[in-house]
């Protein structure tokens, strides 16, 4: 199918994408406007987050945001789909309407053989500057940490040297929180990205990546940025989330895949989307 055609998916990350940001009354307008148009324009919707399950159906009752088909949570280690039928604001992390895609976990084991998350804590517990995050922030094939902002790029470099050494088959995503600037460190799967779950999810859908928009901001978007999609770039992304995008395109030769929002958030989302809509 021709990438010019209009796309059937809007994938979504939510921290500093499509939930409205406090100081941005404007994202609170246009998230009821996105939410008109994904109707309207007969698509699907996914949140492909760092957030885990609980975390995600949370803030999708206090910020009021739009019922998704599919969650892709963990920064891309675990896909729920939806299974039942609820109204924005009713869920309860206790009873969940989403239940783990079958097949998905069985991928990411095989990824990792007998090398579990539990092996890889081990091997980087000597390095003070780590901090591990929240129990309920760590999953099976995710092991998270925080670290001071000014140490991230060193301390990536020392967790991918013991990596390589130990043959662990597993890769590092560092960002920096956008909200409170905290360096933020996930072990995942070797090769796992939010864009590996994207894939997997569209390939045992039947849908083509060129059917998928996908809108983010931060440093763990940037595979899916890189990795074919359309892509919508947020306005409050840092500049060199901005700039990796774009070089990713330029040097892939993809012409019309990426559009760079001006306004931030959710007004950047819906700015992009009608952008892909109504080109």
């Amino acid at each position: 199918m021709p990438h010019m055609d209009k796309p059937l998916v809007l994938a979504s990350d939510l921290d500093g994408t499509l939930i409205p940001l406090d100081d941005e009354p404007q994202n609170r307008a246009d998230l009821a406007a996105l939410d008109e148009q994904l109707s309207s324009a007969d698509m699907q919707l996914i949140y492909v987050t760092g957030r885990h399950l609980a975390s995600v159906l949370s803030v999708m009752q206090t910020a009021g945001l739009p019922v998704p088909n599919w969650i892709i949570a963990d920064v891309g280690t675990s896909i729920y789909q939806r299974v039942a039928t609820s109204a924005p604001g009713s869920f309860q992390p206790d009873s969940s309407p989403y239940q783990l895609a079958p097949g998905y976990a069985a991928e990411l084991a095989e990824l990792v053989g007998d090398f579990s998350v539990q092996r890889v804590a081990e091997l980087l517990a000597s390095i003070s500057a780590l901090r591990l995050q929240e129990a309920e922030k760590q999953s099976r094939f995710k092991l998270s940490y925080y670290v001071d902002r000014q140490h991230l790029e060193v301390v990536h470099r020392e967790i991918a040297g013991r990596l390589e050494l130990a043959a662990a088959p597993y890769s590092i995503v560092s960002s920096v929180d956008p909200f409170n600037g905290d360096g933020l460190i996930d072990l995942l799967p070797r090769q796992v990205t939010k864009a590996y779950g994207i894939g997997w999810w569209a390939a045992h859908q039947g849908i083509e990546r060129c059917q998928i928009l996908y809108a983010g901001d931060s440093g763990n978007d940037s595979a899916v940025f890189a990795a074919g999609f359309r892509s919508i770039v947020v306005g409050n992304a840092a500049h060199q989330v901005r700039q990796s995008a774009e070089q990713a395109n330029t040097q892939a030769g993809w012409r019309d895949r990426l559009y760079l929002a001006q306004q931030p958030a959710t007004s950047g989302v819906l700015a992009g989307l009608r952008h892909f809509l109504f080109p």
